[in-house]
């Protein structure tokens, strides 16, 4: 399919999003926001894929949105932007940002809704609404607040400042900083293929559901979600193989 601004393919078990608009640093449409949401909703229903990677083309993820879209779109719809840009975090599989020179605005929240962000060491991560009259609006106050910490994220903010790719490894904001971001993508992938993706995407659920809930609420939660794998195809195998000293098979069920 033909998509405004991105394009999909696959490789195995692995699904990639790539942002591509040449001579404009990948900038983001509204139509893109939705089209995203539309695949991300696709590639989670879809049983064969295993990963997806979001990356952008020519040596940047994306420099933001279409700044003059917002003059063009209706207040209502501009309210509503976050619930788009959350479709990564809704995607039960799990889902890796490859970050490379500019990660602005909406930018830098997709990446905020993924499970791991992978930067290569020329990053620059920024919410420079401010300096438009403008606050993130797609979810970037909340997720950064959570992520960094309250000052953290006001200082980032409130400032427009961009932040390098050592920072936001001090700062927690990216999971790693690798000179090939494609090969470390790969391997994390790797990595994660060994494990259950059930246990996986009840992990993503859990995390997701009760981080910013009070700790009862997120006990329960979590005790809930363990009695459940616990009645699961992969726990039993998990279990099994750790006995018998050998890699588990896991079939996601």
């Amino acid at each position: 399919m033909s998509y405004d601004g991105f394009r999909v393919e696959r490789d195995g078990d692995v699904a990639r999003i790539t942002l591509d608009v040449p001579g404009k640093f990948n900038r983001v449409s509204m139509l893109a926001r939705a089209e995203l949401r539309g695949v991300f909703e696709e590639l989670d229903a879809d049983e064969t894929v295993g990963f997806v990677v979001l990356s952008g083309a020519g040596g940047a993820f994306t420099a933001g949105g279409d700044i003059a879209g917002f003059l063009e779109a209706s207040s209502w719809d501009v309210s509503r932007l976050a619930d788009n840009v959350a479709a990564p975090e809704r995607c039960r599989k799990p889902v890796l940002a490859a970050l490379r020179g500019y990660v602005f605005g909406v930018g830098l929240e997709l990446a905020l809704a993924c499970d791991f962000r992978l930067a290569a060491p020329d990053v620059e991560l920024a919410l420079p609404e401010a300096t438009i009259g403008m606050i993130p609006g797609s979810g970037g106050t909340q997720r950064l607040a959570r992520l960094v910490g309250l000052g953290r994220a006001k200082d980032i903010v409130m400032r427009g400042r961009r932040v390098s790719a050592d920072e936001a490894r001090a700062l927690g904001l990216v999971t790693e900083v690798a000179e090939d971001v494609d090969a470390a993508t790969d391997a994390l992938c790797t990595e994660l293929r060994r494990l259950s993706p059930l246990a996986l995407a009840m992990a993503k659920r859990v995390l997701n559901l009760a981080y910013d809930g009070p700790l009862h609420l997120g006990l329960e939660v979590e005790g809930l979600a363990y009695g459940l794998l616990q009645q699961s195809h992969d726990f039993r195998e998990g279990v099994e193989a750790f006995v018998d000293k050998r890699p588990p098979r896991f079939e996601g069920r």
